[in-house]
């Protein structure tokens, strides 16, 4: 009779969870009091947007990240719905942009200003108004720049393409109306071509967005859905819910055959909503439960027993909801491979917390951070509706690279938002900038040497600080922004010593390099 570990070899076997310091969380926080099962929270590497309390309407703060520690209580916010926010999602391809819906059966596209906010922003970039009852969830696709996903209240799931120039859209590009219920979450497979639901009526469906058919269904009684969840490339899903005596369960489907679960393993019988997060670069399983605040992890695989637990971060604090930063924004060297950022309603605190694998190493660790989805879109709106689909665009995280697979940017991509550079030096900054992204006008060459690109890189960094222009940055008048402004400059210190680290390091290992080359040769 053979022998068989319980344990089984994984690198990240020792991942744990680092929250902040107090100084680095942010405090005073008015965070939302709904009821409604939603993160909450949205983030990216320059805001962190969170719903908060506001009377005669909806409102969302849009929070500098490196502005940590306690908030102006008449911060600006975000408002101009007419009732409670119930979502909100930063655009995957623009950092300035984000999509907000609320009671009032509208969804509002918001252009943020890159420099700090200065009084209460309420006219919005684009109005979308198509539902008659309250949206609950808004998506934006993975892949195709300028197309939205809206769910509402009237049972209906809505596809926006924003790619026109109307403020007020009234009429989406198509309908699917298949649920027979309140949709209670909704997630995209990699390329964008299928949309997998979970309703009120606890069934599973897998979508053709496009053509608006259910391809598939879940009609299994002994798992109730609440949420679900895409497992990257492995043609798996993943959904949180309950089981038949009400216990708190996951269950691991075959995206293909839904009649049965391939897995399910009962977790508890608390009865707060589990928030499954997956990521694909490492095929780690992340649930977050509301109500309380344990965040427990495991790795996903394609064999047997496919769902294997590794450890539990836990915490006193419960979390009313949680916000994911992406990948282009962790902190490599430390070596952050997830982070969380977690509502703590009874604090009025956002405390991030980092999943760190343990490394002894200070050099950039490639087999932790494979190629992932960059900031750029691989199809533009009317090729993704006319029937393509494309595989994001992969980027690396080691700090000075390149696109892994680069192709030309959309026209409709602007590479800044509404304000237009003064003077012909910022005029030939931008052409610069925009050189470095990607786009060319006609005049530019095709091809530049790799020590241009890096001093357009350096350029560029000295004239964007933390994603702000500091020529469009006024003085400060007030107290207020003059600390502001310290704050700001003490991230810059701390951002500028964290690159001449890395610039040391790679310094190291170019030295090692060279000397492995000369032992080599002498062998030879």
């Amino acid at each position: 009779m053979s022998w068989h570990p319980q344990y089984r070899s994984s690198k990240f076997r020792h991942v744990f969870g680092k929250p902040a310091s107090k100084e680095n969380c942010y405090d005073s926080v008015p965070i939302t009091r709904s009821v409604h099962d939603n993160h909450f929270c949205a983030v990216n590497p320059h805001f962190i947007a969170v719903v908060t309390e506001c009377a005669g309407g909806g409102a969302f703060l849009v929070i500098p990240l490196h502005q940590t520690g306690k908030l102006d209580p008449h911060y600006p916010k975000v408002c101009g719905h007419r009732g409670n926010v119930l979502d909100v999602k930063w655009n995957p391809f623009d950092d300035f942009e984000i999509a907000s819906c609320s009671e009032d059966a509208t969804i509002k596209i918001w252009s943020i200003p890159n420099q700090l906010l200065t009084r209460n922003l309420t006219t919005c970039k684009k109005e979308l108004v198509g539902h008659v009852r309250r949206v609950g969830l808004v998506e934006w696709h993975p892949t195709a720049a300028n197309i939205l996903f809206s769910a509402g209240y009237d049972y209906k799931v809505m596809i926006w393409n924003l790619d026109t120039k109307e403020s007020v859209i009234t009429s989406p590009v198509r309908t699917i109306s298949c649920h027979q219920d309140v949709i209670l979450s909704m997630s995209f497979n990699t390329n964008g071509s299928l949309l997998a639901t979970t309703c009120k009526d606890r069934k599973i469906r897998v979508i053709d967005p496009r053509a608006g058919i259910v391809l598939r269904e879940a009609s299994y009684k002994g798992h109730r859905a609440s949420k679900v969840l895409f497992l990257g490339n492995l043609k798996k899903l993943m959904s949180t819910g309950t089981s038949r005596w009400n216990n708190r369960q996951v269950a691991l489907w075959d995206q293909d055959d839904l009649s049965v679960p391939l897995m399910e393993e009962d977790l508890d019988g608390s009865s707060g909503v589990l928030f499954p997060f997956y990521d694909a670069d490492t095929s780690m399983l992340y649930l977050v439960g509301k109500g309380d605040g344990n965040i427990r992890y495991y790795e996903v695989s394609t064999n047997k027993p496919h769902l294997s637990y590794l450890t539990e971060y836990r915490s006193y604090n419960p979390q009313k909801g949680i916000g994911v930063m992406p990948k282009r924004g962790l902190d490599v060297s430390s070596c952050e491979i997830f982070r969380f950022y977690k509502l703590i309603t009874t604090k009025s605190l956002i405390e991030p917390i980092s999943m760190i694998v343990p490394r002894r190493s200070e050099s950039y660790q490639e087999d932790i951070y494979p190629p992932t989805a960059g900031a750029q879109p691989s199809l533009m709106a009317r090729e993704w509706l006319s029937g393509m689909n494309r595989e994001p665009i992969l980027v690396s995280l080691r700090p000075g690279s390149e696109l892994l697979s680069p192709r030309p940017l959309p026209e409709e991509r602007p590479v800044f938002n509404s304000v237009a550079p003064a003077s012909p030096q910022l005029l030939n900054q931008a052409e610069k900038l925009a050189a470095e992204d990607g786009w060319r006008p006609s005049s530019l060459p095709e091809k530049t040497p790799r020590w241009a690109g890096e001093h357009r890189l350096e350029e560029k960094r000295s004239w964007l600080t933390n994603g702000f222009d500091v020529f469009e940055c006024p003085p400060p008048k007030t107290e207020n922004e003059l600390l502001q402004m310290y704050y700001r400059q003490q991230e810059e210190i701390r951002r500028l010593r964290e690159l001449l680290t890395q610039r040391e390091v790679q310094a190291k290992q170019l030295e090692l390099e060279i000397k492995n080359l000369r032992m080599a040769s002498e062998q030879l």
